[in-house]
């Protein structure tokens, strides 16, 4: 007999629909625990960047502000008082002129420093005191060369201070070398052979007895007043003349310390243009002077005057006549190192009336004219 088959009951849908919702509530609660996953990991992530956005902009911050301070510790006082600028003013200078670093015994410059000390300034010995670590060659105004009667004479011993000179030796290791001017009547002096060497030994002389390192001789610009360089056989005279001086000084040995020789600066006036005339001293005199001189005051002022108002050292003229008189290259390096560069410390007021007087041309004057030369 056929067995009786058993009939199996599907679900029903009661539990069908059991299931259904578990399954969405399952799918529900596992979307939740997703969402709340990645809002935790955004939020960690952006605190983990804010944290390090803050420390590099705390850091750069930091190191921008202690740098900027440490560079601006280490620049020169006058860079630290904003006083290097292109607007500045005359009255601005007045006002900070007096003001000076507390560190004066640092130097900013590498090269000689030349500083004159003269007798219309009562305070330039004070001051040649105060800052003789910053200065390498010291210059008092004091000596001239001249004639009396028949005689040659070196005046001005009466003017040495032995006493500023022992304070400058004792604070340091600046060289003391006086002005000489030489006034002497040049046509006697350059032609006598007998007067050459009476002048060069009348300079070798105090230099031994009073213990100065060497002169600086101002006597260009007298020469060009009497016409002497005009003459090109006066003018290779005067020339050999600076050379026996320079090379009489080197072969003495300064008893202070026997171990430098005497030396030799010698003042020259800047060429106005690079069409050198007869009296300017050119490139050509710096290479013939530059065995038997040590160096080479410039006077790169004045360059302007109540009849052509203006600057009193313009820089381009000032750059110009250095590569003029220098040259380019290692030798033209070389030159250039044993000049010293005139700085001024003092301007002019020109009078607006004797401006007008002058009429100078102006901008539009000057382009109205070249359109009619055209």
């Amino acid at each position: 007999m056929a067995k009786k088959r058993s009939r199996r009951v599907g679900p029903s849908s009661s539990h069908r629909s059991e299931r259904v919702e578990s399954s969405s509530q399952n799918h529900r609660t596992h979307g939740s625990v997703k969402s709340h996953t990645n809002q935790h990991r955004w939020l960690t992530t952006f605190c983990i960047l804010f944290v390090a956005i803050f420390l590099l902009i705390y850091r750069q911050n930091y190191y921008f502000s202690t740098t900027v301070r440490d560079v601006d510790s280490n620049r020169p006082y006058v860079y630290q008082r904003g006083r290097v600028k292109a607007d500045l003013t005359y009255r601005e200078i007045l006002t900070e002129n007096t003001k000076v670093s507390e560190n004066i015994s640092q130097r900013h410059f590498r090269n000689h420093v030349l500083a004159y000390i003269t007798p219309w300034n009562s305070k330039g010995y004070d001051l040649a005191k105060k800052f003789s670590s910053k200065i390498t060659h010291l210059s008092p105004v004091w000596y001239e060369l001249k004639n009396e009667g028949s005689k040659l004479v070196l005046s001005g011993r009466h003017n040495a201070d032995r006493g500023w000179i022992s304070d400058i030796r004792m604070k340091g290791n600046s060289l003391i070398l006086p002005r000489v001017v030489l006034e002497a009547i040049p046509v006697d002096l350059l032609k006598k052979k007998r007067l050459r060497e009476k002048a060069i030994n009348l300079i070798i002389t105090e230099c031994k007895e009073l213990e100065y390192d060497g002169i600086v001789l101002e006597s260009w610009s007298r020469w060009v007043a009497y016409g002497i360089l005009h003459d090109s056989d006066k003018r290779n005279m005067a020339l050999q003349f600076i050379k026996q001086l320079g090379e009489a000084m080197h072969s003495v040995l300064l008893d202070r310390n026997g171990k430098t020789n005497l030396q030799l600066v010698y003042v020259i006036g800047p060429p106005r243009t690079d069409k050198l005339q007869e009296h300017d001293f050119g490139p050509e005199d710096l290479q013939a002077l530059s065995d038997a001189v040590d160096g080479f005051s410039l006077m790169t002022y004045d360059y302007s005057s109540p009849y052509n108002p203006g600057p009193n050292a313009p820089l381009k003229w000032i750059h110009s006549t250095l590569h003029l008189l220098a040259g380019a290259g290692s030798k033209g390096r070389r030159l250039a190192e044993k000049i010293f560069v005139g700085i001024n410390f003092y301007g002019n007021d020109f009078v607006l009336s004797k401006v007008d007087h002058s009429s100078p041309l102006k901008s539009w004057d000057i382009y109205f004219a070249g359109r009619k030369c055209n």
